[in-house]
């Protein structure tokens, strides 16, 4: 695929992605009752999450209108030899729904079942995570890798608790403590996409969830991959999109997070 046709794709991407991120601004705090509702147990969806993603949907579908989607709250077109776009319109609906100040938009482009690009954007900090396959990842216009930390005691992990399936709770929490008792510290933010952002730009060290989505993983797995890290599921194979479950981190902080779900899962 030639180099400018992909930097056509991240720029429309970039845009849908800014556009969404306006609106997402604009309506902070003015979410009431009746703009939220109830996809599933602790799985909301607002007005706004809908508005945003029919405007990431039209802008792409301006300049591409032949091209697939898999979008959170609308679109979930099958999956396709050519080109689909995975789209999460705001992930982290219910921080957002407080106010508590951390989502973000989500916008991957699959090619051929492959991820070939990424961005995740931040609105309320104004930072554009971006990644080309083949071609790095960055934060703002500037490289970003993964962090140097090698020493999995001296690591921030990353994670998310499993709302989705609170059936694992158990499971999760004793996998939770192993990790708990020999890293430095864990966080869990609710936005799965800017926590693999902060993992590609080492804000975090590893990162570990079940039961997410293909929107909540696919623009941040090419932005670890392309950082410098290993993104697999539970198995330690690439199926993380279709199984939701996910680990990832520089190659050495994986594999111990990888034998540590392994002795659990």
């Amino acid at each position: 695929m030639p180099s400018n046709e992909k930097n056509e794709f991240l720029n429309i991407a970039i845009n849908a992605a800014r556009l969404a991120g306006k609106t997402i601004l604009d309506n902070l705090g003015r979410i009431a009752k009746k703009d939220v509702g109830l996809k599933a147990a602790s799985d909301f969806v607002t007005r706004v999450d809908m508005e945003s993603e029919q405007i990431i949907i039209n802008t792409i579908k301006e300049y591409f209108p032949h091209h697939s989607f898999l979008a959170e709250e609308s679109l979930k077109e099958a999956e396709t030899d050519r080109y689909r776009w995975i789209i999460d319109p705001l992930d982290g609906t219910t921080n957002y729904i407080h106010g508590y100040p951390v989502f973000s938009v989500s916008i991957a482009l699959e090619y051929n079942k492959d991820i070939i690009i990424g961005v995740i954007f931040d609105p309320l900090r104004d930072e554009l995570f971006t990644a080309e396959k083949g071609r790095g990842a960055f934060l703002n216009g500037n490289s970003i890798r993964i962090s140097s930390v090698s020493d999995f005691k001296d690591c921030l992990i990353a994670t998310g608790f499993p709302f989705r399936k609170k059936g694992f709770i158990d499971l999760y929490l004793k996998l939770f403590k192993n990790i708990f008792n020999k890293v430095s510290d864990l966080r869990r933010t609710g936005s799965a996409a800017l926590d693999l952002a902060y993992l590609a730009c080492g804000r975090c060290d590893g990162f570990f969830e079940i039961g997410l989505s293909p929107w909540d993983i696919a623009a941040g797995a090419i932005m670890i991959q392309e950082a410098g890290g290993i993104v697999t599921d539970f198995g330690g194979g690439p199926d993380y999109l279709l199984t939701g479950n996910i680990v990832a981190g520089k190659p050495a902080i994986h594999d111990k997070l990888l034998e540590e779900i392994k002795n659990v899962f």
